[in-house]
């Protein structure tokens, strides 16, 4: 973890690692990263094995890798490096279906976080700010050794008892390290839990991957929120990168709404446009959650929720990658439980039988 980690920014700059094979994105990295005082580009690698001799020498806070290299791929040195000397890694990828479906398999290894890799336009104001947040999260982030697992497949929990689901609603929202928490969260849902509204911060097209990740993994079907969906039980609708999503009341069911609109909290989709929404309309018949990330998007959308009668929670610091989102929404009075992450499905589903939010 880079120079005492906090809520705020370290105190002396973030050293940042650059590895990529092309000459240009790492110059453009660079430059990028070096407007930030609070960011300092101590060396670039054009290939893991220079990466790995730059580890040991400049000993950085932060990389920022590549996928796509030569003599070695990232996912394989970004799983030695997990092994061996875990160190905060943001993964820069072009956003190509192919490309998310590996940017996935990387943060399953133990990546930070995925960055679209700059195209055309390479010095975009969005993209200078969407690297230099990537990597301040990266450097308060939480990071171990990885050891080798054997993925358990999705088990068809039994339904749920004494509960109408048809108009209950559960919304999360996640950030930084949020990818492999909702999957834990979303694991322990049973295969006709409520219809459930997801953020998870991340670019477009690599949400479509991470959506059908999911709905690999989960007994629940989870998909891509198209406009227009109906959110009905034993559906997860994860919102599309780019776009925000929100709920919306049709008669006696709910519809999700895919639109554009301005960036809230620097992001589209963002957690605090969903939870609003869930606030005006469901209000009581809804439960959430606030899971780990960076910033405080979600924090005024959960107290809205409260506000209106739902049961919430928040990840508690131990189990998330980064403490930020969370403690933002505890800090403002609008969580009624703080939990370590293992214990949150089951939290929410046992206050959608028995509601007694406070």
């Amino acid at each position: 973890m880079a120079n005492g980690a906090g809520p705020g920014r370290s105190p002396t700059p973030i050293r940042v690692l650059v590895v990529d094979d092309s000459a240009l994105v790492r110059r453009i990295l660079t430059e990028a990263l070096s407007r930030h005082d609070d960011i300092e580009v101590v060396g670039t690698a054009t290939d893991p094995y220079v990466a790995r001799e730059r580890i040991a020498q400049l000993r950085p806070d932060v990389i920022t890798l590549d996928i796509e290299m030569p003599r070695m791929d990232g996912l394989s040195f970004l799983a030695k490096l997990m092994r061996h000397f875990p160190l905060p890694v943001v993964v820069c990828s072009s956003l190509t279906p192919q490309n998310s479906e590996t940017a996935l398999r990387a943060l399953a290894l133990g990546a930070v976080d995925v960055i679209a890799k700059p195209g055309s336009s390479l010095a975009a104001v969005d993209v200078v700010e969407e690297l230099a947040r990537a990597v301040r999260a990266a450097s308060q982030a939480r990071v171990a050794k990885r050891v080798d697992s054997v993925e358990v497949p999705a088990v068809a929990r039994p339904a749920i008892a004494t509960l109408d689901a048809t108009n209950k609603i559960i919304a999360l929202g996640a950030s930084t390290g949020g990818t492999q928490a909702l999957e834990q969260v979303l694991r322990r849902f049973p295969v006709d839990a409520p219809g459930t509204v997801i953020v998870q911060h991340m670019p477009e097209h690599f949400t479509l991957s991470f959506a059908k990740r999911l709905d690999s993994v989960c007994a629940m079907r989870v998909q891509e929120a198209r406009d227009g969906d109906y959110v009905v039980p034993g559906l997860a609708l994860v919102a599309p990168g780019g776009k925000h999503l929100v709920l919306q009341a049709n008669g006696a069911r709910w519809v999700a709404r895919v639109k554009d609109g301005p960036k809230v909290h620097h992001q589209r989709p963002a957690v605090d446009v969903l939870f609003q929404s869930v606030a005006r309309c469901a209000g009581r018949n809804a439960v959430g959650a606030i899971l780990t990330g960076m910033g405080a998007d979600g924090a005024k959308g959960m107290l809205a929720m409260r506000e209106a009668g739902a049961y919430t929670v928040a990840q508690n610091e131990d189990t998330c990658v980064v403490y930020g989102m969370p403690r933002e929404a505890v800090k403002l009075g609008a969580v009624v439980d703080v939990l370590p992450l293992d214990g949150i499905a089951d939290a929410l589903l046992h206050a959608l039988k028995a509601p007694a939010y406070a």
